[in-house]
């Protein structure tokens, strides 16, 4: 049933996107904020497919963020970046340059004005992602990173990029860490499997600004880890207990 499950999860996932992404092109032509509706919609849409398709669901721990504040949040799956993009008001998301060449979706982050990182850029690359999260801090927005850069399975090592320590010591904001277990749930080859369940994500003390690059990072990552071994220990036993 998990396969049938996420099969139609599939379908619905393919259908709004195309529905949603195109029928709104439209909106480009307008004002930021007309244009984040759609990736807004877009993300709602699909969690509530995941609910009631698949009966994949979420609770949230801590408090959510509302300030214009770094957020830190350790990568598992695609999920995250859904949940994620819609729990925060209105985030500015660090992305990696590459996905301005996606269809659609580059098209839309682009007039979201989302934060794009050549990771071979180096140094030139680094001064421009802080030059533009301080624009989107200016504007109250929250800034979206993931510190690792690409997603990792639950308990694979971990790969913490320097890239959130330089960004963190140049916008003087603290940084809020975010710990989850999605990567149990949202599983399989590409991600295709969608288990029954309930994910976990928990937004986690904030790191106040101001620390030396390398006890932020340390920092940053002791207490992902830790809180993110604590969840996928607790999701583990959930999805034992069905």
């Amino acid at each position: 049933m998990t396969f049938l499950r996420s099969l139609v999860f599939f379908l619905w996932f393919v259908g709004i996107s195309v529905v949603l992404m195109v029928g709104l092109l439209p909106l480009l032509f307008f004002s930021r904020l007309v244009v984040i509706w759609a990736p807004k919609t877009w993300c709602r849409w699909n969690l509530w497919g995941l609910k009631v398709i698949t009966g994949l669901g979420y609770e949230v721990r801590g408090t959510i963020p509302n300030d214009a504040v770094l957020v830190a949040s350790k990568h598992m799956s695609m999920w995250e970046t859904l949940a994620l993009y819609h729990l925060l008001e209105d985030p500015i998301v660090v992305l990696k340059d590459t996905l301005l060449n996606v269809p659609l979706y580059g098209w839309y982050a682009r007039r979201s004005k989302m934060i794009f990182v050549n990771r071979d850029g180096h140094a030139s690359a680094l001064r421009k992602m802080a030059a533009d999260a301080r624009a989107a801090l200016a504007g109250r927005h929250p800034i979206l990173i993931f510190p690792e850069g690409t997603r990792k399975k639950p308990e694979a090592p971990t790969d913490y990029r320097p890239g959130v320590a330089a960004l963190y010591s140049q916008i003087d904001v603290p940084c809020v860490p975010v710990a989850l277990n999605s990567g149990l749930f949202w599983t399989g080859p590409m991600g295709f499997l969608k288990k029954r369940g309930t994910i976990v994500i928990e937004f986690l003390k904030p790191i106040p600004p101001g620390l030396r690059s390398r006890d932020f990072m340390s920092t940053l990552k002791d207490v992902i880890e830790t809180a993110t071994a604590k969840l996928v220990t607790e999701g583990r036993g959930q999805l034992a207990g069905r």
